[in-house]
């Protein structure tokens, strides 16, 4: 495909209805006229300002991208790219005080469990309902928080840091980095406001994530590290939940000084993750962050695959107790953790294991793997062997591998 900017605004508006949606569907969704539709289709003639603003709404994106001035995200359907607009108005909305309207909002106790709805729907890929959820969330939290006092306050204050902080994650996995950062900085007010360590701990890890989406190596491990520093627990007296902040931390710098290839720090950090790991005894969950051997093991994998040390991640996989994944591990982190595998297969020649493993993340989570760099990596090396191989599986998993 061409430049996004060097295309039509025409030839733009067409890309966006992309097929699921006719002229027609457009026209009525615009609240314009067919024939209107397409004119600006074909280039014929200029798109008043008032056009631009009803196909941008209809389209679920905004003018700056009809007009060439920003590029869509690659490969994000419409159901995303709507679901991203809502949370974006939800996280802007709510932080501005703009939620009036709400006579009567959710108790504090349902709020929590809407709240740990939108994480379980954040962990199965399911953005849409995140969306859904973390808005309500939102908008009806800050309404109670507005008028809540004492213990009631702090309370809401973490559901709301914990609601910010799924949008924050949702928006950095889909590229929008502003987004996530918004979400971030009401979350790390409303957690400085509750005096809650472990909620300042685990958004100081999303912000580290954020870092190395941005390609800022260094300062995602620098955000990491700091964090956990601030919260270092003695091992022997130390809280579960102060060590599952603490892990995921390690766990965090460690994939960062990775992709880094910084193979002394990575592995400085794993050893702190497995130890921290290793006191739990076993995986937990608080505020919608797990963490336990499973986790450390998992993302050892990855770790040592951003070193090319392949023949250890598999040898790692390998181990008998990776045969079989816990029931309870997220459709995310799973497949994350098979894509490592695919990419260290593809290294030691196992082609065909390699396909196998992508298509099985592909059926499993087709949203998900659209905006994953890995699969794309995997598609080249595997194509080197048989592009025809390659092809069939982008025809499976519905993503386009190779040119």
């Amino acid at each position: 495909m061409s430049n996004w900017a060097d295309l039509s605004t025409g030839q733009r508006i067409k890309s966006l209805r992309g097929s699921d949606l006719t002229q027609m569907g457009l026209a009525e969704l615009a609240g314009v006229s067919y024939a209107t539709v397409q004119k600006a289709e074909q280039d014929r003639g200029e798109l008043s300002v008032g056009s631009l603003l009803k196909f941008a709404a209809a389209l679920k994106t905004d003018v700056a991208v009809i007009l060439g001035q920003q590029a869509p995200r690659r490969g994000m359907d419409r159901s995303n790219r709507a679901a991203l607009r809502q949370l974006s108005d939800a996280v802007h909305d709510s932080a501005l005080g703009e939620w009036d309207g709400f006579e009567d909002p959710t108790t504090v106790e349902e709020l929590a469990d809407v709240r740990d709805l939108a994480w379980s729907a954040y962990w199965d890929s399911d953005t849409a309902k995140v969306a859904g959820l973390a808005a309500r969330v939102l908008m009806e939290g800050q309404v109670r928080y507005a008028s809540a006092t004492g213990a009631e306050r702090d309370r809401l204050a973490v559901i709301l840091a914990s609601t910010y902080r799924v949008a924050a994650s949702t928006a950095n996995g889909f590229g929008s980095r502003d987004l996530a950062l918004s979400a971030l900085t009401s979350a790390k007010g409303l957690a400085k406001q509750a005096d809650d360590p472990m909620m300042t701990a685990l958004l100081e890890s999303t912000l580290s994530w954020i870092h190395l989406r941005g390609a800022k190596m260094p300062r995602a491990v620098a955000v990491a590290e700091r964090a956990a520093l601030a919260i270092e627990p003695s091992f022997s007296k130390s809280s579960r939940p102060q060590l599952l902040a603490y892990g995921r931390l390690m766990i965090s710098a460690a994939v960062a000084a990775s992709r880094h290839e910084d193979e002394s720090a990575a592995d400085d950090y794993l050893s702190q993750a497995h130890a921290a790991a290793a006191r739990l005894g076993t995986d937990m969950k608080v505020y919608g962050t797990s963490f336990g051997p499973t986790a450390v093991k998992t993302e050892a994998v990855g770790i040592h695959v951003a070193l090319k040390n392949y023949g250890w991640a598999l040898k790692l996989a390998n181990q008998p107790d990776m045969a079989q994944l816990p029931t309870g591990m997220s459709k995310v982190a799973r497949n994350r953790y098979r894509l490592d595998v695919a990419l260290a297969q593809c290294a030691a020649g196992l082609y065909d294991q390699a396909g196998d493993m992508l298509i099985e993340v592909g059926l499993d989570a087709p949203e998900w793997v659209k905006h994953q760099a890995l699969p794309g990596v995997i598609g080249k090396r595997l194509a080197k062997v048989s592009t025809a191989r390659v092809r069939h599986i982008s025809d499976l998993i519905g993503v386009p591998l190779i040119a």
